[in-house]
């Protein structure tokens, strides 16, 4: 194992009813809650006036910041921090999946800082010299891993960029996990989150080291529970033990634990971050398209890696096949699930229908330091062209 300093400081409370357990006490210290969220689903499906009442009847003032997007924006951001100050907010309650608890993370942030958090804390890593707002989160979507670590990743849309740093200080000081939450999301979006979390578990997995390691071991038992679980969710979306396996395996993708002493190569979705940000296609379906093509490009640089990934987690026999016919069957696996759960293949099913500004995107692409083999902009546009046509045609 290489060497690591590890820090969580999210607590969480997860089960079904947690919520009515235990979120009254954990704002009691609170005065004025900005009650952040989405597009309103939680309006529908009942979570909106159960959250209110509990806080409504321990007497709170709540002010409400609806209407966060995915991808959030830096804009909504600011927009969150104003409300925030004007109101003398004294904690952020982010209702939702990732992108509610990113954009929160940063409006915690940009509430208490005097200047530029984009320049200063996003466009570069820096060090948190002010105290974020306290911020705690109610899951309802998972995938993203969000809820138990300090990553916000946020669009500027002005500048085309979509990024995330991870800092400590944002992490949630608490996580209310209740798995019957997710269970009014729709299917294909349950599927995306689920597609986000075995990518965040690929991308940590593939990469140095490759010695024996304990991460490596973790993040193959959780790869063959996202894949159990999800095909079982797919078959019945109220399967609780699914859906909680699922809510609890995007947790540990992103809590930081399984990349303890790991390189961790997030060239993907350094790839999928900037579709996203010119496109607005969503980030798990564009994930599954980019990460078998990306995959077929750079097996070779880290063959016995992907070896293992064929054998440990999809089973594959070894027995009569080469090295390279071994790796190439994980990877196809990889591909067929993808199909199987009714995810997209290519671009042009994802909905990015303009070839001609493939160029432009993937030249605005961050380059993995934790890749096999680094990318170069050239290369990362063949595998967008590779991708707008579909493999199969490509070759």
């Amino acid at each position: 194992m290489n060497n690591f300093i590890f820090q969580n400081t999210t607590k969480v409370y997860f089960g079904q009813g947690c919520v009515k357990e235990y979120l009254a006490c954990l704002t009691k210290s609170s005065v004025t809650i900005m009650l952040a969220y989405g597009s309103g689903s939680i309006r529908d499906n009942g979570i909106y006036d159960e959250v209110t009442g509990i806080l409504w009847a321990a007497g709170k003032t709540v002010v409400e910041f609806p209407g966060i997007m995915p991808n959030p924006t830096w804009k909504k951001v600011q927009e969150g921090a104003r409300l925030a100050r004007e109101n003398h907010v004294d904690m952020i309650l982010a209702v939702g999946g990732g992108s509610v608890m990113d954009c929160c993370k940063a409006i915690a942030l940009a509430a208490r800082y005097d200047g530029d958090a984009w320049k200063n804390f996003w466009a570069r890593p820096s060090v948190i010299d002010v105290e974020p707002l306290p911020l705690g989160v109610i899951v309802t979507a998972a995938g993203t891993g969000s809820e138990c670590n300090g990553n916000a990743v946020i669009t500027n849309e002005e500048k085309r960029i979509k990024t995330g740093q991870d800092y400590p200080g944002l992490n949630p000081r608490f996580a209310l996990m209740d798995p019957v939450y997710t269970f009014s999301v729709p299917v294909r979006q349950m599927v995306s989150g689920g597609f986000d979390t075995l990518s965040h578990l690929m991308e940590t997995y593939f990469s140095e080291p490759d010695e024996d390691n304990v991460s490596d071991d973790m993040i193959e038992a959780l790869m063959r529970s996202v894949i159990r679980n999800l095909r079982a969710a797919v078959r019945n979306p109220k399967d609780y033990t699914a859906r909680s396996n699922l809510m609890w395996d995007s947790t540990m993708a992103e809590n930081r634990i399984i990349k303890l002493g790991k390189r961790c190569d997030f060239q993907c979705h350094n790839m999928a971050n900037q579709l996203e940000a010119y496109t607005g296609c969503g980030h798990g379906s564009c994930l599954a398209v980019l990460q078998p093509v990306y995959y077929r490009h750079i097996y070779r640089d880290g063959l016995p890696k992907f070896i293992r990934f064929a054998r440990h987690v999809w089973g594959i026999s070894q027995e009569g096949g080469s090295d390279e016919e071994t790796a190439l069957a994980g990877i196809q696996a990889l591909a067929d699930l993808i199909r199987e759960v009714g995810l997209p293949a290519d671009l042009q099913e994802l909905g990015v229908t303009d070839r001609e500004m493939l160029k432009e995107i993937a030249d605005s692409c961050v380059i993995s330091t934790g890749s096999y083999r680094r990318m170069s902009h050239e290369e990362i546009l063949e595998i967008f062209r590779e991708c707008f046509q579909g493999k199969e045609q490509s070759l």
